[in-house]
């Protein structure tokens, strides 16, 4: 087994950020170093984008990603461990929701509005799913790109994890957005796990036992807690997910 465990991350708190020390911090990052600790391995984290993860993983690039949303897609390409977070859709809008929208079905309505997705990410489909046209669609590499972009008004919404959306503005308060829940009717809540490249048997099993320790511990619950999560997003506890 290697001594070091790399560990691929995205500028996307609550889950992963490099904060005003130059420290990685995030509810994924702190359960991953917890994991090392307990493995006696270093956590290497390697910064990348979204769409570069899961190819990362089968070009060996890194041993770990941040946690994914878990699907039958997903699930052919890389294994997943037990699942570390359930967590509900979200748009992210300018300041005070001019257009009132109340999920992707309102936005589909608005046949002028534009909505921004995360190249790879769920919501792309999940837009798709609830009628939005594909020409409607803009698609950005990162958190921040899309949000930069419904504030200066290229798109209207951006869609991701309303976690996520309020773990961006908690470090941008004056930023001129707010954050629609989408309903669970559109979107329910899904689990998401740390994926791993296909073959990676033995260290998928080590991290799986240590995460059946820790999720839902003291520690973990007050460290979860701290960045935003509730009991329910926060404390899964089922089988694992691969």
């Amino acid at each position: 087994m290697p001594k070091k465990m790399r560990f691929a991350f995205l500028q996307e708190p609550p889950f992963c950020f490099i904060d005003g020390s130059g420290r990685l911090g995030g509810s994924d990052a702190c359960l991953a170093k917890r994991v090392c600790l307990t493995l006696g391995l270093e956590l290497l984290p390697i910064e990348t984008e979204f769409a570069e993860l899961l190819p990362g993983l089968a070009e060996d690039r890194w041993d770990i990603t941040t946690g994914l949303f878990i699907s039958d897609d997903r699930r052919k390409l890389v294994d997943f461990t037990r699942p570390i977070w359930m967590l509900a859709d979200g748009l992210l809008v300018a300041k005070d929701n001019p257009r009132a929208f109340d999920g992707y079905r309102s936005i589909a309505n608005d046949r002028t509005a534009l909505i921004g997705v995360i190249s790879g990410q769920i919501q792309h489909r999940t837009a798709l799913q609830n009628a939005i046209q594909p020409e409607r669609l803009r698609i950005f590499a990162t958190q921040a790109e899309a949000a930069n972009a419904v504030a200066a008004g290229v798109v209207h919404a951006y869609a991701s994890v309303a976690l996520a959306h309020r773990g961006y503005l908690s470090r941008r308060p004056d930023a001129p957005l707010d954050v629609v829940d989408v309903p669970a009717v559109e979107k329910q809540p899904a689990p998401g796990a740390f994926a791993l490249a296909k073959g990676s048997a033995t260290l998928l099993q080590r991290v799986d036992l240590c995460l059946s320790d820790l999720l839902g511990s003291p520690w973990h619950r007050e460290m979860m807690s701290g960045y935003g999560f509730s009991e329910r997003s926060a404390f899964v506890k089922s089988k694992r997910a691969a």
